[in-house]
């Protein structure tokens, strides 16, 4: 596995960095180069190494589950549509959760306002509004319970694929999970930031994370 230098510079720390501006995507962006973590960088719970977490094999994101942190994009992004492809190696009680986070804030923390599409086994789709982030739909409810799935699970079996489908449109933020509708939620606090995946017990692998313009534009 290779390391940029900047990504030395920043192992094994939550650190800052100074706010950016959003970039809307024109074209089709790949997130994950399919060889290491350039463009990324980590947070983990306790300044753990995150090396101990994640790594790149044939083409492929590995994340152990433990401890718990992040992987998040160095770039900020809004106004896109966001494609991860991941799946579960294994689960077990406890040890079956992840999710991809959009709209992420600093400073760098477990956990960041943002909006989390839930990745857990069984309940992919569920949407966190995260450390004070809020929306329409959310307003009123406890941080820890998300807005539940619309209709039932929609994952393949552990081992295969799951396509994951997040579109990101002002304040709004719509799931899909295996081309899908899972849920939808409007008038969002947080409308722009940066793109993260939780390793939050679950042992997973992701072999795509991408960006592509909102339809139409």
């Amino acid at each position: 596995m290779k390391f940029t230098l900047a990504l030395l510079a920043a192992l094994g720390a939550c650190h800052l960095v100074y706010a950016q501006t959003a970039v809307t995507p024109t074209g089709h962006v790949e997130l994950f180069n399919g060889r290491d973590f350039s463009g990324w960088t980590f947070c983990m719970k306790g300044d753990a190494d995150p090396r101990a977490t994640w790594s790149v094999t044939n083409g492929v994101i590995h994340c152990t589950g433990k401890p718990t942190g992040y992987i998040r994009s160095v770039g900020a992004y809004q106004d896109y549509v966001l494609t991860v492809e991941w799946r579960f190696r294994k689960v077990a009680p406890k040890a079956d959760n992840t999710g991809v986070l959009v709209h992420m804030q600093l400073p760098d923390k477990v956990w960041p306002a943002c909006v989390q599409v839930q990745g857990k086994h069984t309940r992919q789709g569920d949407l966190f509004l995260m450390a004070g982030a809020e929306s329409k739909e959310h307003r009123g409810m406890d941080a820890n319970t998300p807005l539940p799935l619309r209709g039932g699970a929609n994952e393949h079996p552990i081992g295969e694929w799951d396509t994951v489908r997040t579109v990101c449109a002002g304040g709004t933020v719509t799931a899909y999970v295996n081309e899908r509708l899972m849920n939808e939620t409007t008038e969002c606090t947080v409308t722009n930031g940066f793109i993260g995946i939780q390793s939050e017990g679950g042992e997973i692998e992701i072999r795509k994370m991408a960006l592509d313009p909102l339809p139409g534009k």
